[in-house]
């Protein structure tokens, strides 16, 4: 985990109603975390908010054109809201929320997140290490 990153991840917490944050890698590995978010459940939700996004992108040509970028994943309980948006090539950053929270305000919030931690949540795809010459 970084923990660089990590107080940075608290910011999405300042919106009332917003209650975790997680930035993980397209593989289902947890980069980072709020404080406050135990690292076992962090590490579940990771694996699961990547296998969310896998079937988010499986969905593109039910909006009739498949050519369109997958952008953000929305799931609503009971209890409240996970949000799920790209933060990087490889990168995608995951916030849960109250059912009260302000959907503009948090999504908002995220997307701030996501430009000022530019480059640094980039994720290059992982490379096969195998038998080298």
């Amino acid at each position: 985990m970084n923990d660089d990153l990590s107080w940075m991840l608290d910011s999405a917490l300042e919106i009332p109603g917003a209650l975790h944050a997680v930035l993980i890698s397209a593989d289902g590995l947890l980069m980072a975390r709020t404080k406050d978010f135990d690292k076992d459940d962090a590490d579940r939700v990771a694996a699961a908010m990547s296998g969310v996004q896998s079937l988010s992108r499986t969905l593109g040509f039910f909006c009739e054109d498949p050519h369109h970028a997958w952008r953000q994943t929305l799931v609503e309980f009971d209890g409240g809201w996970v949000f799920l948006i790209s933060a990087g090539e490889g990168a995608y950053l995951g916030v849960s929320a109250s059912p009260d929270v302000d959907m503009a305000d948090i999504t908002f919030r995220m997307q701030q997140l996501v430009g000022q931690l530019g480059k640094r949540l980039t994720t290059p795809p992982r490379e096969n290490l195998g038998a080298r010459s």
